[in-house]
């Protein structure tokens, strides 16, 4: 009980001190993580395989980590190195991209195709904003979309602030269809087993269609705005003129193509996702030898360590029977009904996840929806998908929700657009219900 309650404790001080934002998230998940090493499984539980089993290592040494030929799930308890492998490998893929001009050179090749005109730029680059995110973490897709955007409003002379709002939230709906997309999704898909093909099949189908309602919304929300005073340059930009280095841009066009050609197949072929994740990292440094140590400084180690202990506290929830205890609960007051269990799981993690981070909810329900399928013969996978709706879209409806809210706002604000919480969720908290309410109706009439 003493082991149960100083877990809970680590992990809601980590939660808070994480919604402060007044230290470095990663410093915070690493310490909560040492602590619940030290403190829970050492010094009360005294149980030194409970620090082995969460920190997870052995597995990283194994064939099957790489190639598995049969399923494709892992160990679910403590530090899941298959998804810091390669969340660390696409980092270093995309900013092999960056360093190239790709994300500048598609948006401004984009806003020729449809002649620089406000509205259709609008919607094509939300669009794009969506596509992208499926197959590149919507924290870059931001990052580089938000800038393109800023520089685009300068010349057409139209508010940025409703083009890059409308751009986080499709970026982090489009994450929300692929295993590769949203970090939530990376942690379910590699802690479940699921292919690329298994959420396309599922999220994918309940993304596309929120897809179509969320442009349609954002449309008629902000199309006024954006009309006025927007114009047409008579001189425009000339997308070819992003490209920084040609040979350059094109392996890295190739080597991002390698990545979706093998995330499709994965399934088929049995690499899994690491062993990718290993594959696109190193030919991205091989094709650059002279840019390696630049593109190895612009990878975001603050966020894999964050991951990491992360995954060490939530670790602690799991080896201390907290996590069962919350999958009893949900099951208790639901009455064991699936209308109900689905909808506290996809409301309950959408709020949960528009306050706080939504990588740490998902690694901490991922168990507890384990341990419900087991304990009251639940489907899993529907549970799954529940959840990975939940808290990929619930995510959206404030600024502080996901990370690339954080990043896209931080672009407006640095623009001379600062965006508050009212601005932002006037919006965003609709557009946020309306595609919770069609996962819903899509989950009820598809699996239940």
């Amino acid at each position: 009980m003493l082991a149960q309650t100083v877990a809970v404790v680590i992990f809601i001080a980590m939660f808070i001190l994480i919604v402060m934002d007044k230290i470095e998230r990663h410093h915070i998940t690493i310490g909560c993580g040492v602590l619940t090493l030290v403190v829970v499984f050492g010094m009360i539980m005294k149980d030194g395989d409970a620090i082995i089993r969460t920190l997870n290592l052995d597995p990283i040494f194994t064939t099957h980590f790489w190639y598995s030929a049969g399923s494709s799930e892992t160990a679910s308890n403590g530090i899941n190195w298959e998804t810091i492998i390669f969340i660390a490998g696409m980092m270093i893929m995309v900013e092999g991209m960056a360093r190239v001009g790709f994300f500048r050179w598609l948006c401004l090749k984009i806003a020729s195709l449809v002649k620089y005109k406000t509205i259709p730029v609008f919607i094509t680059f939300m669009i794009m904003s969506a596509v992208l995110a499926m197959f590149i973490d919507s924290i870059t897709v931001i990052l580089f979309l938000a800038a393109v955007t800023v520089e685009l409003a300068k010349l057409l002379k139209f508010n940025p602030v409703p083009v890059i709002l409308s751009e986080i939230f499709c970026a982090n709906l489009g994450g929300s269809a692929t295993m590769c997309g949203d970090p939530p999704n990376i942690i379910i898909g590699t802690s479940l087993g699921y292919s690329f093909f298994d959420f396309i099949n599922n999220t994918g189908v309940i993304a596309g269609i929120g897809l179509v309602f969320t442009v349609i919304y954002f449309y008629f929300a902000f199309r006024k705005e954006l009309r006025e005073g927007s114009v047409v340059p008579e001189k425009k930009p000339v997308p070819r003129d992003a490209i920084k280095d040609m040979p350059g841009f094109i392996m890295s066009t190739v080597i991002f193509l390698i990545a979706v050609v093998l995330l499709v197949t994965h399934a088929e072929t049995h690499l899994t996702v690491a062993f990718i994740g290993v594959l696109v990292s190193v030919l991205t440094l091989i094709t650059a030898p002279k840019h390696m140590v630049y593109i190895l400084k612009k990878v975001d180690y603050k966020t894999l360590l964050f991951f990491i202990g992360l995954f060490m506290v939530v670790g602690g929830l799991e080896e201390t029977g907290v996590l069962v205890v919350i999958a009893e609960f949900i099951g208790k007051i639901s009455g064991g009904n699936l209308f109900a269990i689905c909808a506290i799981i996809l409301w309950g993690s959408a709020v949960a996840s528009a306050f706080v981070d939504n990588i740490p909810f998902a690694a901490t329900m991922i168990p507890v929806i384990k341990s419900m399928s087991a304990t009251m013969g639940i489907d899993l996978d529907m549970l799954a998908w529940t959840l990975s709706m939940g808290t990929d879209i619930g995510g959206s409806a404030t600024p502080i929700g996901a990370s690339a809210n954080v990043v896209g706002t931080a672009v407006c604000a640095k623009s001379g657009h600062p965006v508050g919480w009212k601005r932002y969720c006037t919006t965003a908290v609709p557009a946020t219900v309306i595609v919770i309410t069609i996962s819903m109706v899509c989950i009820f009439v598809r699996y239940i």
